[in-house]
Formats: structure tokens, sequence, C-alpha cells
């Protein structure tokens, strides 16, 4: 099996879960295009494919916290990919000055949320 079967859905795009190498947090939830694939593969830098944008997005092109490729896993059904990185920088991968998107925990039992990570950078200060 090789990248060209990968399957992609209606927008032809394939969610893609980025985790950390050495601590195996997940970082970050996002989506690819077959060039932004491609680019990954070619760069080793993450490059995504941002909806709200409609083009390809280098992780950390204005931040600095860029991430590594170091493995690359496929699901079963090759309709989902894991990739496992190097983050650098400040090593923040979420867009709020968080190390990791998911930073926030719910309350199981009152279905509130509460942050429970440290900022890494202030947003405001990065993205002028």
């Amino acid at each position: 099996m090789d990248i060209d079967t990968i399957k992609y859905n209606e927008q032809g795009l394939v969610p893609v879960i980025t985790q950390d190498t050495e601590t195996g947090d997940v970082l970050m939830f996002a989506w690819m295009n077959p060039e932004s694939l491609k680019q990954t593969l070619k760069t080793g830098i993450m490059t995504y494919w941002s909806r709200s944008r409609q083009q390809l997005w280098i992780k950390g092109e204005t931040s600095g916290n860029i991430q590594e490729v170091d493995e690359i896993f496929v699901d079963c059904d090759a309709d989902v990919i894991l990739f496992k990185v190097t983050p650098k920088g400040l090593g923040a991968a979420c867009h709020k000055g968080y190390r990791s998107c998911f930073f926030r925990a719910v309350n199981r039992e009152n279905g509130n949320y509460s942050v429970v990570a440290e900022r890494v950078f202030d947003p405001n200060e990065i993205y002028k």
C-alpha cells in the first residue's frame, strides 16, 4: 500500500492526527489534501490544508513552531493519518498559545470544561 491509496473525503481531504514523538501527547487534529501530504513527505515539515483559507498551511510558518516529521502511520481503512513529530520553536501546536490544541478537560458530571494547561505564548503577540 502507498500514499496513492489514501481515501480522501468528498472535499478531497483526509483527517490527520499529530502526536509528539517524545511524550505521546496528541498535539492537534487537522486536514490534508493530496498536495499538502506530498509536500509534507518531501520537506519533512508538517504542511496541512486550511479549510478556512482554502490554501496550504505550513505549521509554524508564522509562529516559528514547526513540526518535524518522525514517523507516519495510516489507519486500517486508509482514511486517517497519524504523524509523530518533533515540535520546534516554543513547541506550541495550538494557535491559542498552548502546547496542544487539547488544553481543556470536560467535567463528566456537569459537561463544563476548564483549561488544564499553561499557555506557551501570547497569540496576540505572535499573530498581529
